[in-house]
């Protein structure tokens, strides 16, 4: 079972770079207290975009499924998927992805720049027993995998919960914190 889940990875890993019809790639050379490096691979045809923080144990994968409405999280360190919808006011595009990236990337943008957009959700306890709801794209990435579901709370502030969020910066665009007791440290 785990040889499985590591060649589904691996496989997701290799074969999204290939099929996607572009590649965002964004290093963080003082990596103490940084993000790794992280990357975005996005499928217009499919309306997908993956982007991968790679920082060792603290790594994590994101996709975004423009189709269904939903993203899915999968922080490494916590073995689990947190399904989410997708806030649309908030959460870029797959036309924009590329471009606010670049951007961001190009002028050097990181902790100087203005500050990303953040989404905060409440991970409910309960494992989801049916992926299929959320689309081919999640249930591929998660089957196997304990998942739960995540809802956006309005207005929340991270004061609330300080030590029960898992935090997700990606690329200088958003930040998404996922908090509650489903987050086993």
């Amino acid at each position: 079972m785990k040889f499985t889940i590591v060649f589904a990875g691996l496989l997701g890993i290799f074969l999204t770079p290939t099929l996607a019809d572009y590649d965002i790639s964004v290093n963080d050379n003082n990596n103490s207290g940084g993000s790794g490096q992280q990357s975005v691979s996005v499928n217009n045809e499919h309306g997908v975009a993956n982007v991968d923080n790679n920082n060792g144990w603290d790594s994590w994968n994101s996709l975004w499924d423009y189709g269904s409405g939903f993203a899915v999280i999968r922080p490494f360190k916590k073995k689990s998927c947190i399904v989410h919808k997708m806030n649309k006011e908030v959460m870029p595009s797959i036309q924009a992805l590329d471009m606010l990236a670049k951007k961001n990337k190009l002028q050097g943008r990181g902790p100087e720049g203005p500050p990303p957009k953040s989404l905060i959700y409440s991970v409910k306890p309960d494992k989801v027993n049916n992926l299929d709801q959320f689309g081919k794209s999640v249930v591929t990435m998660c089957k196997g995998i304990p998942t739960y579901m995540a809802e956006e709370i309005q207005g929340a502030n991270l004061i609330l919960y300080p030590e029960k969020c898992f935090n997700v910066d990606i690329l200088w665009i958003l930040n998404i914190s996922l908090c509650e007791e489903a987050m086993e440290n």
